[in-house]
């Protein structure tokens, strides 16, 4: 709809611009085309970004709205540049300028009323779909509707003996089909090189946050846009005694929450942290899960009662090992020859220097 009407639109600004005498409408004109190219640009781009993530692109192709946003703000740069070119040159020299005619009044005030509708319509659009994309489109449109107003007042001021006003009013639309490329274009870019969110947004996904009652507190808190979708990544602090299971759950409610409260976020990435990491450095020398079993084994060959070991938990905090030693109660007797047993385990496990404590459980 935008295409076929500024299509029809620039046409019509230019043809009577010139039978009208005005070069502020034919700058116009000239501008409306400009907004023929950047319909393209979306459309293309529309198709695109709405791609499903493949291979080549798992967060999906959302930045090739990005790329159509800096797109149409270059291409109002350029617009931008030529009309205060030929309007300065007219300016300088008074032979070059036009004294409009009533055909021209009568085009911008249909063009203001056209363009502001269109505007109107794009933003409908732009919301419900939540595409930056369209926004920009929608404020292009009123860019135009706004350069047309001042079009209207340079046409009725050179029709009112001041010849000059028709070329002030041309190179006033430069200056704002300027502002607003570059702040389209602008905006792009930063999205571009991956600029967080404001602090305003970053306080409410904090808020969401920390209003889960397991979550005791978060860090590296880290935000991206990809056109018209969030990505949040966030470190969170939980109770360090709890199972996998429990931190998974609670790393998929941070996620859930986030998703379902704030608009425009698409996905988070969630990591668990048994204590702050600024705090305490991982110790990498500690040995892992199936090196550690091994040692231990090996220490405690000698006791039949540790081949009834139900499970072993370990804990890597304060950049030490802790290990929890799980067995049957119905392997021994008595209270008494629990702790026996409890010592031996220890006392057999203390020339393994990289545990920093063994702790024995019954049930």
């Amino acid at each position: 709809m935008s295409a076929v009407i500024n299509a029809l639109l620039s046409f019509l600004q230019i043809l009577l611009g010139i039978i009208g005498h005005s070069q502020a409408l034919i700058a116009d004109g000239f501008h409306t085309l400009s907004d023929l190219i950047s319909d393209g640009i979306v459309l293309i781009a529309a198709k695109y970004s709405t791609l499903d993530a493949d291979v080549n692109h798992p967060y999906g192709h959302a930045r090739f709205e990005t790329l159509a946003t800096i797109a149409v703000g270059s291409l109002l740069l350029i617009v931008a540049v030529g009309i205060l070119i030929n309007s300065g040159r007219r300016l300088l020299d008074p032979t070059l300028l036009w004294q409009p005619t009533r055909i021209s009044l009568a085009v911008v005030i249909l063009t203001i009323l056209v363009k502001e509708a269109l505007c109107q319509y794009t933003q409908h659009i732009a919301k419900r779909l939540r595409s930056k994309m369209l926004e920009a489109s929608a404020w292009h449109h009123r860019s135009d509707a706004i350069s047309s107003v001042m079009v209207l007042i340079g046409i009725s001021g050179s029709m009112s003996g001041i010849i000059w006003l028709d070329a002030v009013a041309a190179m006033g639309v430069s200056l704002m089909i300027a502002y607003i490329g570059w702040s389209l274009g602008w905006g792009g870019a930063k999205e571009l090189v991956d600029t967080g969110l404001d602090e305003n947004q970053l306080n409410e996904i904090k808020q969401v946050i920390t209003s889960i009652a397991e979550v005791r507190t978060l860090h590296e808190l880290r935000t991206r846009s990809m056109g018209s979708q969030v990505l949040v990544d966030v470190h969170i602090l939980v109770n360090p005694s709890i199972s996998v299971s429990e931190g998974h759950q609670i790393a998929e409610t941070v996620r859930a929450h986030l998703i379902a409260k704030i608009e425009g976020i698409f996905d988070v990435l969630v990591h668990i942290d048994p204590e702050p990491d600024e705090k305490v450095e991982p110790n990498l020398n500690l040995p892992l899960r199936h090196e550690i079993t091994t040692d231990l084994q090996r220490c405690w060959q000698s006791i039949d009662a540790a081949k009834a070991i139900e499970n072993i938990t370990l804990h890597y905090l304060t950049g030490k090992l802790t290990v929890d030693i799980y067995l049957s109660l119905t392997i021994v007797q008595d209270i008494a020859e629990a702790q026996t047993l409890s010592q031996q385990l220890v006392e057999l496990a203390k020339g393994e220097s990289r545990i920093h404590a063994i702790r024995v459980y019954f049930s």
